[in-house]
């Protein structure tokens, strides 16, 4: 199930603008679940990225894309890239 934030984006995104999800707040408040998701359920970044191709693939309007994606974590003021 998508939510209404999700189609958002992802609308925005197909519009040519850049996309940003971010999560901010204490430790242990549920913000790596809420992104990650588990096992069971998909987390945020899962359910945007793959709408966002399965409509980019799937749209007879859309010819030609680029995507570039980057999930980055800032902690303790350092920042990590989470797909290296």
């Amino acid at each position: 199930m998508y939510s209404k934030a999700a189609f958002a984006l992802v609308a925005h995104v197909l519009e040519g603008y850049n996309g940003t999800v971010f999560a901010y707040g204490q430790t242990g408040t549920g913000k790596t679940y809420t992104m990650t998701g588990n096992s069971v359920k998909e987390g945020l970044v899962q359910r945007c990225v793959g709408l966002l191709i399965r409509t980019l693939v799937t749209s007879p309007r859309i010819q030609s894309y680029s995507l570039r994606i980057n999930y980055l974590e800032i902690y303790n003021e350092t920042i990590r890239d989470l797909l290296a």
